[in-house]
This record gives C-alpha cells, structure tokens and sequence, in this order.
C-alpha cells in the first residue's frame, strides 16, 4: 500500500507501466501461445484415471456372443429399408418385441428456416422407434441409452444389427439395475432432438412430435454407435458436443480402459495413439489431436446423436467404427462384448457421473490437459487487454501539457461528448442485430431477384451484411457533428478492450477453445490500433484478423489436420458451408455460435474498425 500511495512512487509505478506496456503485451501473448503449444507435450499432461469407484475395475466378464448374427440382422434391416425407402418402422417395431422390449414409436416433423443443402430437404418428417429393456433388480427410477441412428444408404445398417443383438443379449440377464433404453432415431439429430424433447417434456427448438407413450427412469448415461461396414480396424471416441459441451471424463476412461482390455485398436480424433512422444514426429501428432479437438469444439456443433444429450445434463458420447487400411481387424462379437462391459459398469454407478472432469483437452486417448493447465493461456492473451485498458486510463488520467506560459493546451484537453462515444456502439450493435436477423428474413425476396437457391441466399445476404458494416466509420462521422477528438478515441477504445475481456472471458468459460480461437485472433487488434497507425497496412491486417476470415482460416486448418487439404476454390464452397451449417444449427438445435458471433464478437471488431479511421 505504500507504494500505491506515495505520490513519487506511484508517479514512477505509471511510468514504468506505460513505457514498457508494448513490450509487456507482446511478451504475454508469445508466452500464452507457447504455454497452449506446450500442453501436448506428454510430460506436461496428466494420464487419465478413473475417478469413479463404482467403476474402477474392469473386472467384468464378457460373453457377448452373437456378433455374426447381429451382422445378418443388420443385413436383414438393410434390405427392408431398401423396400420401404426410409425407416422400416414395422419390421423394428416387431424385431423389438421378439426381443422382449416394451416398444413404442414417436413421430415427428420440422420445417427447416431454409433447406438443408447437404442433405436437399425443407421438410422432415420421421419417426422414431425404442424399446425398453426393464430393470428386473431395481425400482426402475434410472435408464441408460443405447441408440443407432437410422441413415440413408446403407450406412450404420451393421449399428442397428448391433443394438438389436445386444438387446436380445441383454434380455436374458438379471444383473440390470437400471432401465435400458434401445433407440433407433430417423434423420439423425433431428430425430435424436425429437426425441429427447419428447423424454423431457421440454420444446425449446419449435419442432412438431408426438408425446412418447413409454418412459423409462432419469437417463443417467447414454452412447451412440456407429458402424458403417462389417469389418472395423479401430474404433474411434467422439466426445464434442452441442456448443462445446464435453461429457465427464470417466467415460472416455471407461472406453479406453475395455479397449485396453479386450485388446481393440481405439482412436481419438481418428488418430491412433503413439508412444514416441519425445520426437518431433510424437509431439506434432499430440498437438494435431489437440488442435483437432480443440476446431471440433469451437465450432459449437454436435458431432454425433450424443452431442445433444449434454444439454440435459446426460454423459454421452459416440462410439464410432472405422474402416481404414490397417491389418487390425476387430469382430462385431468383440465391440458386442466392449459395450455389455461399459453397459454393465455404468450399471453399478450409484449416482450420476461428476467425480472426474468436465473441462478437458484430450492430446491423446491415455493423457489429457485440465482445465487447470490449458485455462493459463488464455489468461495470458486475456491480461493484455487489461494492461491495455490500464495504459488508456492513466493516459485519460494524465494531466494535459502545458505551455511555457503555464497554460494547458485547450485542444488536447477537450473532452469527448458521450454521443461520440455511443453513436459507433450503437452503430454497431444494430449492425450485428441486422447479421442476426436478415439472412433468414429476407431470403425470399433474394431468390426473387437473383438466380440463387434459398441456401445460397441466405449465406450471400449474411455476407453482404457484413461487408456493410465496414461502411460504419463513414456513417458514423454522418452522424456527429464535428470532428472527434484526441481524447475521444481512447475513451471508445477504453470501452471496447474493456468489453472484448469481459466476452472473451465468458467466451472461454463456456467454451475454451473457442474463446481462444477468438483471442488469438483479436487481442492484438485491441492492443495495438490506433487512428494513427499507417491506415491501408492497418485495415487489411484489421480485416485479416476479423472473425470471417478467421472462420476461412479454421476451414483450410481444419482440412489439413485431418490431412484432406483442398483447394481454395473447394475451400471457399466449404466455407460457405459452414457459414450455412452453423445459422442451421442454431435455429434446429441451439447452437449459440452464430448468435455470439453476429450480436456481439462482430460489433466489438467493428468498434476497433471505427477506431483506426477516427477523425
């Protein structure tokens, strides 16, 4: 305290900050860049354990035995999909009772705000069929799930064949304690949200369905199997859910520790783990596995049926087949027997997963980076915008030079009107309002007036409303009367680095490696521009770091990490994909991406855009 209040001693403490605050911000930044690089290096990481001492053992036996049948009943549901077209409702509605199931069926249908241009439809309309499998040693108050989603084409048919087996298996055991839930879902995540809406009796996205005339206990854990083909080298974990969501950790521990025991190749982002990590070669496969994960959660999309469990707080995850051209082969019989193991583990859970993490990076599938080691980085990029922040309020706080006469120069101390700081943040604002709302609003009138598709439309309406918004300093400079002044700028920028720590900082609470994305991205534009910098270098590194091109940027990263590089012309389609992919999201799911992005990520850039042509 003495420091802070001597007059001599703060005086000095203010200069020391201010002239070594450039120097400071671009030691953080380097630090925090090379702290996150530094989590995949293995000695850096923490291996997983189970935390959960109801399922700290793997000490169950196995005896799953019916792979080859479950492969000719999936050869059988293919072939009545082919004649039905779609989802053989009756045929799985009968299978499951042959079985032993309680089945019910729920239909639904969703009107898409424009067509889904992967998939060509505007209308869907499916039903789902589940069966329960009741707890015969238990009061029936807990469930777990086990669902296949029914895809077009003779995708996931081995899945479906798969799930009938186990429910046939799991029929005739009396060790269950909980109520299993069998799910064949129609169109994917739509069919998945219908159903899960219709569970929990909540309906938050608009779609039509109807209520579930069978339920079963509180689902406790739930996993999504997919298998496309009847030889399987590997199977591969995801974990990334609805807006980053991530299931608790023991899960993964859980996979790994039965693939580890029955011997079956596991992978993670599609990469096998490797134990050389003190190479180069080791190390930069850690950090792609990382950066793959880290890409797949700041996209704030479900990457399976399990992604939209998260939401209502259910531990859920996608177990996914792949067919790659390695020797290693792995029978339906042995991922029968790893699932009745997870199966029969989560059984003996005694309350809901929570004793292991939530927040985690996952370099590979035996270590991971908690949120107590990755959290620093971004701490790192977050405390230069705070330094910057300091640094413009002691300028605003210095008293203003004074001539030789003793008398301080009126220009420079002329303070800014509250108008000129609240007309670009107003300005702005409506600018992200208008990015929000008017691709979807007016996609009727483009297609119109121009040869496009609504797809098309909307993705073309939302780029052209962003370019708009780089007309802002003009409009704003309309707006006032006069010139701004010297004081002014800082005072807007004051506001906007002050505002941009406080989204980054919820941002990367929420969602970490999308609050990171956007940091590494945005902080040095908040730190270093200034109206007086060189104004066409400055604007086109301005426009370079804005969030449309780094949405570019992660499309051509995320192609070469999963070492599929394209082109420009095929990674310019794909970004506009992604642009229409993730406004769909949002409205059939929730996704809070695009909302984060046009209401308010947008109209912090655009308030450093007006700061760098102030007048």
């Amino acid at each position: 305290m003495g420091l802070l209040s001597d007059p001599n001693r703060r005086r000095a403490l203010i200069s020391l900050l201010t002239r070594l605050n450039a120097p400071i911000c671009v030691v953080c930044y380097m630090a925090g860049v090379a702290w996150f690089m530094g989590l995949a290096f293995e000695p850096f990481t923490l291996r997983t354990y189970m935390s959960e001492n109801a399922m700290g053992s793997t000490m169950v036996e196995e005896r799953f035995p019916a792979g080859e049948r479950a492969l000719a009943t999936g050869r059988e549901f293919s072939a009545h999909k082919k004649k039905t077209g779609g989802m053989p409702v009756d045929w799985l509605v009968k299978t499951m009772k042959d079985r032993g199931l309680e089945v019910f069926t729920q239909s639904f249908s969703r009107t898409l705000p424009f067509p889904d241009e992967n998939k060509e439809r505007y209308m869907v309309k499916g039903t789902n069929v589940y069966g329960i499998l009741r707890a015969p040693r238990a009061p029936r108050t807990e469930a777990l799930v086990l669902s296949a989603p029914c895809t077009p084409g003779d995708n996931n048919n081995q899945a479906v064949g798969l799930l009938l087996g186990l429910a046939q298996y799991f029929r005739n055991q009396i060790y269950w304690a909980k109520d299993i839930i069998f799910l064949v879902n129609e169109h994917d995540l739509i069919g998945m949200q219908a159903w899960l809406e219709g569970y929990h009796h909540t309906n938050t996205t608009g779609m039509d369905w109807s209520p579930l005339q069978g339920r079963a206990g509180s689902i406790q854990a739930a996993l999504t199997l997919e298998l496309s083909s009847d030889v399987v080298t590997s199977l591969d974990l995801v974990l990334e859910g609805l807006n980053g969501q991530l299931p608790n950790l023991d899960l993964a521990n859980l996979f790994y520790a039965f693939c580890q025991k029955i011997g079956v190749l596991c992978t993670i982002q599609g990469k096998l783990q490797r134990n050389d990590w003190d190479s180069v070669s080791g190390y930069s496969h850690a950090v792609q596995t990382m950066m793959l994960m880290v890409m797949k959660q700041a996209s704030g999309r479900p990457w399976g049926d399990h992604g939209l469990f998260l939401r209502y707080h259910i531990e859920a995850a996608t177990v996914k087949g792949i067919n790659s051209f390695r020797q290693y082969k792995t029978d339906a019989t042995t991922i029968g027997r790893l699932l009745e193991g997870m199966y029969r583990k989560l059984n003996n859970l005694l309350e809901r997963l929570h004793q292991s993490y939530f927040f985690y990076l996952m370099p590979s599938l035996s270590h991971f980076v908690s949120i107590g080691y990755y959290m620093p980085a971004f701490g790192l990029l977050a405390v230069i915008l705070l330094l910057r922040a300091l640094d413009l309020w002691v300028q605003l706080s210095t008293p203003p030079p004074r001539t030789e006469d003793g008398i301080a120069e009126t220009e420079e101390v002329s303070s800014p009107s509250v108008l000129s700081v609240l007309t670009p943040l107003v300005i702005s604002h409506l600018t992200g309002a208008a990015l929000y709302t008017l691709p979807i609003h007016f996609q009727e009138m483009a297609v119109e007036h121009f040869p496009v598709s609504e797809t098309e439309a909307v993705v073309l309406t939302a780029i052209a409303v962003y370019t708009a918004g780089l007309a802002l300093p003009h409009n704003t400079h309309r707006l006032l009367s006069g010139e701004g002044t010297e004081q002014g700028w800082r005072v807007l920028k004051l506001v906007a680095v002050l505002y941009l720590a406080v989204l980054l900082g919820c941002t990367a609470l929420i969602n970490f490696s999308l609050g990171f994305i956007l940091a590494l991205n945005l902080v040095p534009v908040a730190a270093f521009i200034t109206p007086h910098v060189p104004k066409v270098l400055s604007a086109f590194i301005l426009v370079i770091l804005s969030p449309a091109f780094t949405l570019l940027f992660s499309v051509f990263f995320y192609q070469e990490l999963v070492e599929v590089p394209v082109s420009f012309q095929d990674g310019w389609m794909l970004y506009l994909s992604v642009i229409s992919q993730g406004i769909l999201d949002h409205s059939l799911y929730g996704s809070l991406v695009y909302p984060l992005i046009a209401l308010l990520v947008y109209p912090c850039w655009l308030l450093f855009w007006n700061i760098l042509f102030w007048k």
